[in-house]
């Protein structure tokens, strides 16, 4: 029986999934759209063979759709400082829910929508697809099994090749992210607690702002700047003379560009054993890098999803294990979206999701807590 949903602002994001993903599963119906700007909606919608304009309802107010539709699922990938708000919306309505990260951005979100999730039955998955990829689990097989023995540390690195788009496009509002911690380490946090099976219980964390900091004008937009044929994090620059996407037109070095462009943080587990996760948004190119290295008394385990490539070093002799694992679709994430629609389907149809808002919950508080280390140079304790 096909399902029919909802989605509340039809974004890069939302559009993206469906895209990609929308063919591998036929019996997905898209019912009603809302989003504030509806023209722009409808250009980028007629670009998806596989959306009949004729056939979807759009509103330009979200709770609008959600009293008049009646719709087996909803998917919310709005700005993230609206996540929260609408998740309760969805939730109050007791409809399975498909919530773009980071679900929160602040403390008193936080509150609100753990109340609204513990309230309703219906339960949401929060967009974590990196927890499903096929590299993680294998990476957490391999840990289950016990190779590794007792694990002395794990060391996760993000370096992020595309990093532009937090500087040249709208993510340059950390007033609207919650900064980068809420946007990038909530995924490596997510993963790095899923495959342990643990959650922190102290943090802390520093950031740097070393490259894209600068006194331009509020606002100031490439095409505008007299620095416009030389400045090298210009438009015109990155497309004509460094080959690569600029991701935006923002002035990288205003003064209303919020964003860190490096930061660490390190976790603290209860049976002592700690984590540390650094992040980068400087690398370029191949450069760039994601996974981490998990190192136990008897092995280490590392694993890439730039290269899809997974290593077990033994302690025990001069021995390496070797695996490349193929993502299961073409899809974004390394077919962690397509594991998260599947399992969105699976949550309209009854069962648990293995991205629960719970556990979106848990990785903002920590990155929150986290944001807050960094900026008064203190240890956070964390209490769920």
């Amino acid at each position: 029986m096909n399902k029919k949903i909802g989605i509340i602002g039809f974004g890069q994001r939302a559009s993206g999934v469906l895209e990609n993903e929308l063919k591998f599963f036929p019996e997905l119906e898209i019912g009603a759209i809302a989003d504030v700007d509806l023209e722009k909606v409808k250009e980028t919608a007629k670009k998806n063979p596989l959306l009949n304009l004729d056939e979807i309802h759009f509103y330009t107010d979200a709770i609008e759709m959600l009293d008049k539709e009646k719709l087996d699922g909803v998917f919310v990938a709005t700005r993230c400082d609206l996540h929260a708000g609408f998740a309760v919306e969805v939730l109050k309505r007791n409809i399975p829910l498909f919530l773009e990260k980071p679900v929160v951005t602040s403390i008193e979100d936080y509150e609100m929508l753990k109340k609204a999730v513990d309230e309703n039955e219906a339960g949401g998955i929060t967009s974590f697809p990196l927890r499903i990829t096929v590299l993680l689990q294998k990476a957490k097989e391999v840990y289950d099994s016990g190779v590794l023995g007792t694990l002395s540390q794990i060391q996760a690195y993000n370096n992020v090749p595309y990093g532009r788009v937090y500087y040249k496009d709208w993510y340059h509002n950390d007033s609207i992210t919650g900064g980068l911690f809420l946007q990038k380490a909530t995924h490596d946090v997510d993963y790095i607690n899923y495959v342990i099976g643990m959650k922190p219980v102290e943090v802390c964390a520093m950031e740097s702002k070393m490259i894209f900091k600068g006194d331009k004008p509020e606002e100031m937009q490439c095409p505008d700047c007299p620095e416009y044929e030389t400045c090298i994090e210009s438009s015109k620059v990155v497309v004509e003379k460094l080959g690569d996407n600029p991701r935006g037109n923002h002035c990288s070095f205003a003064k209303s560009t919020g964003n860190q462009d490096s930061a660490t943080i390190m976790m603290r587990y209860e049976n002592g054993m700690h984590t540390v996760y650094t992040q980068n948004f400087v690398a370029r190119h191949l450069a760039g890098r994601r996974g981490m290295r998990m190192i136990g008394h008897r092995g280490t385990l590392e694993f890439d999803w730039n290269t899809n490539e997974l290593l077990v070093f033994s302690h025990d002799e001069c021995k390496v294990d070797r695996y490349v694992v193929k993502p299961n679709t073409g899809g974004a994430h390394s077919g962690g979206d397509y594991a998260l629609i599947r399992d969105f389907l699976a949550l309209m149809n009854g069962d648990k999701s293995v991205s629960s808002l719970n556990e979106g919950l848990a990785s903002a508080y920590i990155c929150m807590k986290a944001r807050e280390s960094a900026q008064t140079r203190q240890f956070m304790t964390l209490e769920y």
